[in-house]
């Protein structure tokens, strides 16, 4: 009995502390169970999960019933464990249809965190392809509409304002996955009133720690990160590499929570959003939501350690 007495302290002292660096204590359930960490929206203060769900290439799966049970099953796996935000695209095929479909089967349609994109450079073309990807999640409104790849942006973020403004949508962002399009990102994001903001960034990309993450921690900008794995290309790269058996101290048990651990442990990301069409893949990368998570010092080795494997 003292033995698991002194188990739990250390457990609840390690949660103690990442309270003090601004994620939220996890809560413990009856069955002692520490529940999914969260992070603010710097704007508003609500908070969300640090592990969300992607669609882009996964959700895609056209009027295939199969692959919408699938895309569903996957969902069913994300909420039970305490997911929240999905982000889509009408870039992203049939995947907006697809998180729908989902949506209505799991009956989730008011308990999903909906963020979205609009892309398209014709600025009537805009409210109508909102409305239209609004009608495929099958939800009332969304929580958080982006513009996709900077397309027209000025424009854009004028009628997302207005949106907001008027209670059609709850925040604004803007996103993009390329790097040579953060230079005009960061000039967006000294100037124009952002809730949320959304590029790549992983154990081998880190060119955002310089200039946009601190950014966005300065003007208050929640960040949401894509491509953590570089598509798959790093952990197709690290699979057959030897995970270091240091990671036990931040309770990673595989390559996708080790890089996703790294992601979502700098102070100013809010969270990250994976994709996958495996429910064992979607369960792998949500463990990656509960602490212990890694402090500067650690995250420092699994930089060094990754790139001397690679």
């Amino acid at each position: 009995m003292n033995n698991q007495h002194n188990q739990f302290r250390r457990r609840f002292l390690q949660l103690m502390a990442l309270g003090a660096s601004g994620l939220a204590v996890p809560r413990f359930s009856q069955a002692g169970t520490a529940s999914f960490i969260t992070k603010p929206i710097p704007s508003s203060r609500e908070r969300l999960p640090v592990i969300g769900l992607g669609s882009s290439r996964t959700f895609n799966v056209g009027n295939d019933p199969l692959g919408l049970d699938n895309v569903a099953e996957v969902m069913r796996h994300f909420f039970n464990a305490g997911g929240k935000l999905i982000d889509s695209s009408p870039m992203y095929g049939s995947s907006q249809t697809a998180i729908g479909y989902g949506l209505k089967k799991l009956a989730k349609t008011k308990a999903v965190f909906s963020a979205d994109k609009v892309w398209t450079w014709d600025h009537d073309e805009s409210p109508v392809q909102m409305e239209q990807s609004r009608q495929y999640w099958q939800v009332d409104s969304f929580d958080l509409m982006q513009v996709h790849n900077l397309v027209a942006w000025q424009q854009r973020l004028q009628t997302l304002a207005r949106m907001k403004q008027q209670g059609q949508i709850r925040y604004v962002g803007i996103t993009t996955s390329h790097a040579r399009r953060h230079e005009e990102l960061e000039q967006i994001m000294k100037t124009e009133p952002l809730d949320f903001v959304q590029f790549s960034y992983n154990i081998l990309d880190r060119e955002v720690e310089a200039r946009l993450l601190p950014l966005a921690a300065k003007r208050g900008i929640a960040v949401i990160i894509n491509r953590p794995f570089q598509r798959g290309e790093l952990i197709d790269a690290l699979k057959d590499k030897p995970l270091p058996d240091w990671a036990n101290t931040i309770d990673c048990k595989s390559w996708p929570q080790f890089l996703l651990k790294f992601v979502v442990s700098h102070p100013a990301v809010t969270c990250a959003i994976p994709a996958t069409t495996q429910v064992a893949h979607l369960q792998e990368n949500m463990a990656a939501g509960f602490a212990p998570m890694p402090d500067a010092a650690m995250r420092a080795r699994m930089i060094d350690y990754v790139e001397k494997i690679l």
